[in-house]
């Protein structure tokens, strides 16, 4: 199995569209969470009376790179700040957390395992050479108390306990103490079997139970991958056989599985929680670096060019908890939401609907994409996710100028320092790719392989060619893709603003709520003939009034009708399929920029099955 470095926020660099969406995040809720949200402002983390356990750690896990990757001075100050904090507050013996020490094992450790991988990021992005040394302290403190049997594993730590290995393979490979894989082990002994667990996932209950949460399962899916190593085992490939369950009995179009909160089932009317779209972006990071399997990288595209930006206000001063792929209205319920077990607002825009875990979160997204652009293997370098980039490593420095996914083609402008190979990833919706004009055919790991010789510069140009396609969902219902782009069909929409206080957390313009309110017709039939029109990516990437790219087609009316028991929720599917009046004109935009949207549909002639 071939296994793939990451670079560092020093080596890589976003460019072009990616570039101003991390400039959007960084103006929005993500970049000014420590300013407006007192479980980050006020965390007990530096010293105040908020929340002390995962919501600063998760917010820095994207924070530090975010400030790193625009070199924003004032951004990588504030993160400095929390950092010295928390480094400061260390104890002797270690420990490091907001929590009394000597009440450790009430503590969920879940928050040690964060704040692990936090430091981890720092000490990468900053080189701060205090926090390796405070990182060796604290997993030496948690070998000490796991094995001594003062804590033990429970609730999400227990459900988590790989997470703890991202921060001890890095300790590991600077100082490889055989310690370090005792504690591996330890998380391991005392964690969920995830193996275990995966028959509650065809047929998941009405309930809320660790078991099949969401965002549990999306970080499982790497566990293997990233233990396996410390823990001296061949790795079987676990990943592949969680990931065809979970889209067998819970996927969506879009890449991603229901889950609001736990594993729903396949319906288009159920919710998918962001923290698990930001999660599974990261589990799929991780497998594609460790194992070097295409499958990995694209379906990270899938959901990070869809499910994720769809989430968001296109300001990302607002955000969903929960999405759905047909939704047709984001109103909060006056009763009883469609959502198992998540409350009647989850899926509204606001500051943090339902639960706050995601406000904090979603952070890492866009940052930790834009550190997967470029991998490196021994003298290679591989074009994992092609996003406008720019590369400067010891090898060579690489330009990508691209506006991928919106459009597919590429110029890489190469200079190498050294003697390497530039490899470029063939996805497998490519019906055909060009290299500088001539016809490539990929070798057997599906790379085409350019060799450089050292000072070498060249200029190489890529295009893909792709095609419209339709995928089958269930009931009958179909969704329109094009490359790593999925459409559906957009609803206008009006936004009513909510500006209020609750439990002490001041929702206020920019960081209010708000509801949005259906305002045209949605119950259609789409009849084929798909045109796509390529427009140009503007200030605002995944744009809601304005898509960088469309599919022009014809569409009928039908009666779909709603949930029974709901006014705000289509069916799970239409009640009369029989279309009627004049074929129309519409136009299907991406996923991710139809914040309300159908993207199942039923066709009026659908296709014969195969």
């Amino acid at each position: 199995m071939r296994r793939l470095q990451r670079f560092t926020p020093n080596e890589i660099k976003p460019a072009g569209w990616l570039e101003r969406q991390l400039r959007i995040q960084a103006g929005g809720l993500g970049g000014r969470l420590d300013e407006v949200w007192r479980d980050v402002r006020d965390s007990a983390w530096i010293g105040g009376s908020a929340e002390g356990w995962e919501r600063v750690p998760y917010w820095l896990d994207g924070f530090v790179p975010l400030a790193f990757l625009l070199e924003d001075p004032r951004m990588i100050s504030r993160a400095k700040r929390y950092v010295d904090a928390i480094l400061a507050s260390q104890k002797p013996s270690g420990w490091i957390c907001p929590h009394p020490e000597d009440d450790a094992a009430s503590y969920d450790s879940w928050a040690i395992l964060l704040i692990s991988k936090v430091l981890t990021v720092w000490s990468c992005c900053s080189g701060d050479e205090r926090a390796e040394g405070a990182l060796y302290r604290l997993l030496k403190n948690f070998h000490a108390l796991l094995s001594s049997g003062a804590v033990r594993l429970f609730d999400w730590g227990a459900y988590r306990w790989f997470e703890g290995c991202i921060a001890i393979e890095y300790i590991y490979s600077r100082r490889p103490e055989p310690w370090l894989r005792e504690l591996a082990a330890l998380l391991r002994e005392q964690g969920v079997k995830w193996s275990e667990k995966t028959p509650l996932w065809e047929t998941p209950a009405e309930a809320w139970n660790y078991d099949t949460h969401i965002v549990n399962v999306a970080m499982a899916l790497k566990a293997e991958a990233v233990s396996h190593g410390l823990l001296g085992e061949e790795y079987s490939g676990e990943a592949d056989r969680f990931l065809g369950l979970l889209d067998r009995f819970n996927g969506t179009p879009v890449g991603v599985f229901t889950g609001d909160e736990c594993l729903s089932g396949l319906s288009a009317i159920q919710g998918t929680e962001l923290c698990a779209v930001a999660e599974l972006m990261y589990s799929c990071e991780q497998l594609y670096a460790r194992t070097a399997a295409a499958k990995w990288a694209e379906r990270l595209e899938l959901i990070a060019f869809n499910a994720f930006p769809a989430a968001f206000s296109d300001d990302m001063w607002a955000h969903q908890y929960d999405q759905q792929s047909n939704q047709i209205a984001c109103e909060i319920f006056p009763d009883k939401p469609v959502f198992r077990t998540n409350n009647c607002e989850a899926h509204i825009f606001g500051l943090e609907p339902n639960y706050g875990c995601c406000t904090a979160n979603f952070s890492q997204g866009w940052p930790k994409l834009a550190l997967s652009a470029f991998m490196r293997g021994e003298g290679e370098v591989v074009s994992a996710v092609p996003v406008p980039s720019r590369l400067d490593c010891d090898l060579c420095r690489v330009e990508l100028r691209t506006d991928y996914p919106f459009k597919t083609e590429f110029v890489y402008a190469v200079e190498a320092k050294e003697p390497f190979t530039l490899s470029l990833r063939a996805p497998s919706f490519a019906k055909a790719a060009y290299v500088d004009g001539a016809p490539a055919s990929p070798e057997a790991d599906g790379l085409f392989r350019v060799r450089f010789a050292a000072g070498e510069k060249r200029v190489l140009r890529v295009r893909w060619e792709v095609e419209v396609e339709l995928l089958r969902r269930p009931r009958g219902l179909f969704s329109v893709k094009r490359g790593p782009l999925v459409f559906a069909l957009p609803i206008a929409y009006e936004k009513r603003m909510r500006e209020y206080e609750r439990d002490g957390v001041e929702r206020k313009y920019p960081y209010c709520d708000y509801e949005y309110l259906p305002g045209s017709e949605w119950q259609y039939a789409l009849e084929g003939g798909f045109e796509p029109e390529l427009r140009a990516v503007g200030e605002t990437p995944f744009s809601s009034a304005r898509p960088p790219v469309v599919i022009r087609t014809k569409a009928r009316r039908i009666d779909w009708g709603f949930e029974p028991g709901y006014t705000s929720v289509c069916a799970k599917e239409p009640r009369s399929r029989a279309p009627f009046g004049e074929a129309v004109s519409v136009e299907l935009w991406p996923y991710g920029c139809a914040k309300l949207r159908v993207t199942e549909l039923p066709l009026t002639e659908p296709p014969a099955e195969r």
